[in-house]
């Protein structure tokens, strides 16, 4: 009992580092933009507007992605992420990734959200890094777009390479995470001796 009390303390603790951090890299971050604009006083204006402009955009599009969010988690099961595109998923689950980051025309950043879902359910690394680059690198209106203007030979070749390269990239990300967390824990075990 007194174990599982260390670890809810250890997790808010951590949860209150997490968004200490991250209210700390706003602030540096804007601090940062008010220099700018103090020291580019000509561009205070575009900078402005486009940050409205995606302001008003984020504020239309997070609801729906709130929703989508609530959907999957209520229709799509734990069981079906790991069997799908989980460690054993093997091609099938790079194709999915593919597939589902394929689909939506969406900003990348709606796409976090659903990754991160994903990667609780049990998805693997790659194919979570492979659905992301998928969805901004490869989308179906981009390649009827690409079709259309540099022809059937620049589509298929661009549309192979991202695909082969992509999936590359998500099993090398993957094996690094894995060799870095193997490292670590090495020296951890190390520290303990």
């Amino acid at each position: 009992m007194n174990m599982r009390a260390t670890q809810k303390t250890e997790e808010k603790k951590k949860m209150r580092r997490d968004i200490v951090k991250g209210y700390v890299i706003f602030a540096i971050v804007l601090v940062i933009a008010i220099i700018l604009l103090l020291v580019f006083p000509d561009k205070q204006e575009a900078a402005t507007t486009t940050a409205w402009n995606y302001f008003l955009e984020m504020v239309f599009i997070l609801p729906a992605v709130i929703v989508i969010m609530g959907l999957f988690s209520m229709f799509v099961s734990k069981e079906q992420v790991v069997k799908y595109m989980g460690k054993t998923s093997g091609i099938k689950g790079i194709l999915l990734a593919i597939f589902f980051g394929a689909l939506p025309t969406g900003p990348l950043y709606v796409a976090f959200p659903l990754a991160l879902t994903l990667l609780k359910k049990g998805a693997k690394v790659s194919n979570i890094v492979i659905f992301l680059s998928a969805w901004a690198c490869i989308k179906i209106p981009q390649e009827l777009v690409e079709l259309q203007f540099l022809g059937l030979k620049f589509m298929t070749a661009r549309l192979i390479l991202t695909i082969i390269f992509v999936a590359l990239m998500g099993i090398f990300i993957e094996r690094l995470i894995e060799w870095t967390d193997n490292k670590r824990i090495g020296v951890s075990q190390e520290v303990e001796k």
